[in-house]
């Protein structure tokens, strides 16, 4: 296909937690109402909490069959996107196993692609998790945009309809992220259509 200036880039949503009980789905929809309105995005949400996408800690260059095919069905979905969205919690100051797992099964679907962090927990709103991915990321040859969306307490945020209480601030948040990947997304995706990158 043909990469115009105007056409959209593929933005791949990560939601981090597949904790039995997660709050991940409220923030997950809040988040996704901003990005698919945003006119420089197609989105495609991978839910590390739907059954066969978990993938399992010990890695081997031959994996199982059934590992084969759980990645099978998410590392084309990596590859095609142009920019990813991390959305995670915080568990005991850091991030959930299962997005460990999906970062370090792959590589060169992460590459020279932007990556923005929407996050939530206690008091620290999911930050430390951040702080830490950007690291892991930056070992994956990935940029990660410096605006985050984070949640201190995000259960007392949104009501039980999952509508945030009081939106105005985390509506700029979400909107000045998302502004940033899609800079970013697009000047790395029209770099490498002039020169490949190479580690």
């Amino acid at each position: 296909m043909e990469i115009t200036k105007s056409s959209p880039l593929n933005l791949a949503v990560i939601v981090a937690s597949n904790r039995e009980g997660r709050f991940g789905p409220v923030i997950a929809d809040w988040f996704l109402a901003h990005a698919t309105r945003h006119t420089d995005f197609t989105v495609d949400v991978i839910d590390l909490g739907d059954p066969g996408t978990d993938l399992p800690t010990a890695l081997s260059y031959n994996p199982a069959p059934a590992v084969r095919d759980r990645l099978a069905k998410v590392s084309p979905r990596l590859a095609a996107a142009d920019a990813f969205v991390v959305l995670t919690p915080e568990y005991n100051h850091s991030f959930p196993a299962s997005l460990k797992n999906l970062i370090d099964w792959h590589f060169t679907e992460w590459q020279a692609k932007p990556v923005g962090f929407v996050s939530y927990g206690g008091m620290s709103g999911g930050l430390r998790a951040v702080e830490q991915l950007r690291q892991v990321y930056a070992e994956m040859h990935a940029v990660t945009v410096r605006d985050t969306v984070s949640f201190h307490n995000a259960h007392g945020h949104f009501d039980d309809d999952g509508r945030h209480k009081d939106p105005t601030v985390p509506d700029a948040a979400a909107k000045t992220m998302l502004d940033q990947l899609a800079w970013w997304g697009h000047a790395l995706r029209d770099a490498k259509s002039v020169r490949p990158y190479g580690s």
